[in-house]
């Protein structure tokens, strides 16, 4: 620790260490912010985090969503964390993985996470395992609906207040208005850009027909629809992020409280995006660079610009520097502390690499060049566009990185395992367990509701023969209470549906129809193409099922009672019956 922040931390007790508010932006691009020279929209409120604080100019995260947040969370590359999917199960958190609401929390810190966590569903996989006190939003990859939807809080189901981001912000008000002694981590994470393309009325009037001045890299491929709503989704981020940085200041925290923003990934279409090669999903440049604003006047000049590269991997060991937060025992990490570059205690850390992966594509970046996925070299500074390979004008340099890139495929991605994970049911420490359509195996004519499975449901389940299965891992045998939400036709009453685990069994007869509309793309500004809509489902009650502990399949059938059925199944939840 540098002397300059040393003083400056020994200035705080225990119960005055610094808060930390951490902003995480979903499918938003480098380029979607007025700071970085767009004129298509404005963001006054990011943009006051870059100039009354500091700003990596060369920040990188994963090309997709759960990856990066595995990453901000434990300081470690997502291939060594077990994430390798943003879906059925391959987007959790190993569960030997230290995150940094872990580290905050035995410091004495009060923990929060609003919005989309993406990194595991059922205990000890969810937020409320993993350091946070308080959790309420969804665990899914996306969402079908952002207005008023089905979500979470502590793991129980509730209906969302009005328009997701808005309400995630109300959360987060709220937490920070609690007159508590302990220092805070707050960590924010906004459903938005990503589709489905749906923003309040405010926001889609100013830009559904503002004129595009800045464009896509590749302009033949942008959708000039899809950008207006994605920059006025950004801009309702903006308005947002600007009630929470003004509650701040109206609670007198502003000289004690880190604020940090930065996006998950690249934009999820092609548009402005400074000139960049990629989008979401690639590992070139366009696709994995994102903005980091870092705000604390303590201990942050105002507009220090830092040029050397960081990453999402950095922000755990960079944070817990700055708050004075010990790093765990047995903690190792792939990121390095930041905290000289940012304090200005140096102007710049030994030479260093950064390794971007996803789909089997490696792609490798240094101060000045980057390797890409086929091993091509690029002059990032020269060519941000990736247009010209100078790998035989630097041959050693290319080889170099060749050989890093080689040495990454052999002791990190040898780390990513992808064999099958059951999902947990019936932890001791928390009595209810989630088990959606997302994480199980449909058969015989059942049909998800949309090719993405995160916030999917099952339809067109008519027949005896029709099965819906979880490979599960029972933690801790018991008792457990099941409702099934569903929807089921007038055809359906009097189908019989049973659940049944190895010799285990329980079962109910649907007693009324219920046929709710499916929701969600009324709201949409651009049709949807993958997100599946949503519906009011009803719960069943199931009845009570015993489980053994251990791995199992967990089956669930109904025979109809005539010659028709039509059910559809979106989730079950199972309660723990003391």
């Amino acid at each position: 620790m540098g002397i300059a922040l040393a003083i400056i931390i020994s200035r705080h007790s225990t119960a005055t260490q610094p808060n930390v508010i951490v902003i995480l932006t979903d499918d938003q691009g480098w380029g979607d912010l007025s700071w970085n020279g767009n004129p298509n929209l404005s963001t006054p409120n990011i943009d006051s985090l870059a100039r009354d604080g500091a700003r990596l100019d060369r920040f990188y995260v994963s090309p997709v969503c759960s990856p990066t947040r595995a990453e901000f969370l434990t300081g470690r590359y997502h291939v060594r964390c077990g994430v390798y999917s943003t879906s059925t199960g391959g987007e959790r958190l190993d569960l030997d993985e230290r995150t940094i609401a872990q580290h905050f929390s035995a410091a004495g810190y009060r923990t929060a996470a609003f919005g989309k966590w993406h990194n595991g569903m059922q205990y000890p996989y969810h937020p409320l395992a993993r350091g946070f006190d308080e959790f309420y939003g969804y665990c899914s990859g996306h969402w079908g609906d952002y207005f008023s939807p089905q979500l979470e809080h502590n793991g129980r189901l509730v209906k969302g207040n009005g328009y997701l981001v808005e309400d995630f912000a109300d959360r987060a008000i709220a937490f920070i208005e609690n007159p508590k002694t302990e220092p805070y981590f707050l960590y924010v994470a906004m459903p938005t850009p990503h589709a489905p393309m749906q923003v309040p009325d405010q926001y889609w009037q100013r830009a559904k027909d503002r004129p595009l001045q800045a464009v896509a890299t590749d302009s033949s491929r942008e959708d000039a629809d899809f950008t207006r709503a994605a920059l006025a989704m950004v801009e309702c981020i903006d308005a947002n992020v600007g009630r929470l940085l003004a509650k701040v200041d109206e609670l007198g925290q502003r000289d004690d409280t880190i604020v940090v923003f930065f996006c998950d990934n690249g934009p999820n279409s092609h548009r402005y995006n400074g000139g960049m090669k990629g989008k979401k999903g690639s590992t070139d440049e366009g696709g994995v660079r994102s903005p980091l604003f870092l705000r604390w006047p303590s201990a942050v000049r105002p507009g220090r610009l830092v040029t050397q590269i960081g990453g999402a991997i950095d922000l755990l060991p960079t944070l817990c520097e700055l708050a004075g937060v010990p790093v765990l025992d047995g903690s190792p990490l792939d990121g390095i502390s930041l905290v000289p570059l940012l304090t200005g205690q140096t102007a710049a850390l030994p030479e260093r690499k950064l390794f971007s992966h996803w789909a089997g594509r490696v792609s490798v970046r240094n101060q000045h060049f980057r390797l890409d996925h086929q091993g091509k070299l690029y002059d990032m500074l020269a060519d941000p566009g990736q247009t010209r390979d100078v790998s035989l004008q630097r041959p050693a340099l290319a080889q170099e990185l060749r050989g890093a890139a080689d040495a990454f495929r052999r002791d990190v991605l040898s780390e990513l395992k992808r064999e099958p994970r059951p999902f947990t049911v019936g932890h001791r420490d928390f009595p209810l367990t989630q088990l959606p359509a997302r994480d199980a195996i449909a058969s015989g004519g059942i049909e998800r509701s949309a090719k993405a499975p995160n916030c999917s449901y099952f339809k067109n389940w008519t027949s005896a023969q029709d099965e819906i299965s979880w490979d599960v891992d029972v933690l801790h045998p018991g008792r457990f209470q099941v409702q099934m939400f569903h929807s089921a036709s007038p055809s359906s009453v009097g189908a019989n549906v049973s659940l049944s685990l190895g010799d285990s069994a329980t079962s109910a007869v649907i007693q009324a129809a219920h046929t709710p509309p499916a929701v969600g793309p009324e709201h949409d500004r651009v049709k949807r193409i993958t997100q599946s809509p949503m519906k009011e489902f009803a719960p069943l009650d199931l009845g009570v099922i015993e489980l053994p502990a251990g791995r199992n399949k967990l089956l669930l059938k109904a025979t109809p009672s005539a010659d028709e059925m039509q059910l559809e199944m979106r989730l079950l939840m199972l309660r723990r019956v003391r």
